[in-house]
This record gives C-alpha cells, sequence and structure tokens, in this order.
C-alpha cells in the first residue's frame, strides 16, 4: 500500500530534518522506550525534572517519518513543559488522530502537520510513540518521588 503525499507533507520532512535533543542525558531520573511492534519504530526517552516541570531531555529515534516528526516537535518544545501539559498534548494527539478531534495549539502547533495521519490507522502507533515514551517517563519519575516521600501508594489494577 502506498501512502499519499498528504501524509508526507514538506512540513512533515522539515520537522523531521531538523530533529533537536538527540543526544542522551548522563543521568537522566528517567528513561522510557516505545515500540511499535507494526513497523519497528522505536523510541527512547532521557528526562530530568524539577518538581513537575521538565529540566532536559533527550532521545533516540530509530522510526519512520511520522514518529521522527512528532518527536522533533517534542524534542524542540518539551524543555519547561509541565507534566500536566505533555499529558494534555499526548491526549489531544490521540483524539486528533484516532477521533478527528483539533490539534494541539500554541507551541504545539506543528503536530497539526499529523492530522492526516489519522486517516492511516496502522500509522498511529508510530506518530505516537513519543509521547507514550515521555509519559511513561514522567510516571517513573513521580513513583520514585512518591516512594522517597514515604507515602508510596499502589495503583489499582
Amino acid at each position: 500500500m502506498s501512502l499519499p503525499d498528504d501524509i508526507y507533507s514538506q512540513r512533515i520532512l522539515e520537522l523531521a530534518a531538523n530533529m533537536p535533543r538527540v543526544e542522551r542525558l548522563v543521568s537522566p531520573e528517567a528513561t522510557a522506550t516505545a515500540h511499535s511492534k507494526l513497523c519497528g519504530s522505536r523510541v527512547t526517552v532521557d528526562l530530568a525534572m524539577q518538581g513537575d516541570v521538565v529540566t532536559d531531555y533527550g532521545q533516540s529515534v530509530k522510526a519512520c517519518l511520522l514518529g521522527q516528526s512528532s518527536a522533533a516537535v517534542m524534542g524542540r518544545e518539551i524543555v519547561g513543559s509541565s507534566a500536566a501539559e505533555l499529558r494534555e498534548v499526548g491526549a489531544a494527539m490521540r483524539k486528533m488522530l484516532k477521533a478527528g478531534g483539533p490539534a494541539p495549539k500554541g507551541r504545539w502547533a506543528d503536530l497539526a502537520a499529523l492530522a492526516p495521519v489519522k486517516d492511516y490507522k496502522a500509522r498511529h502507533a508510530s506518530t505516537l510513540l513519543v509521547f507514550d515514551a515521555v509519559e511513561d517517563a514522567i510516571r517513573q519519575i513521580e513513583a520514585k518521588r512518591g516512594e522517597q516521600a514515604g507515602h508510596a501508594h499502589a495503583e489499582p489494577a
């Protein structure tokens, strides 16, 4: 199956070509990897936070052009973002692809270039990998901090 040109727009090519923060962190607070079994794409992220704000970020992106594009926007915008903002952006991306919702706004507006992917369910996973990995890393940091504070609680299954 060949994908139409609207999937691989000039904007997506530009985003992927300008991938920031491709160096892994030396001592991250958390590392998370997300992998798409369907296409073999893999994104690994390193995260450091102060409070609930990201202070440093590194990523290794072995993904298709769509995964590279979303990771490029993440790498450009993540430092200074709060955990809540990152979860909102991930939720907006999932809603945009799976339910035709609006694209993220503000400094995340470049993610709108990925809106045509909604019509290609097989491409959703690779497009969302960086969001899955970042949210996993945030959960790891929050869990560690909860344990360190001595009031760790188990999440219901």
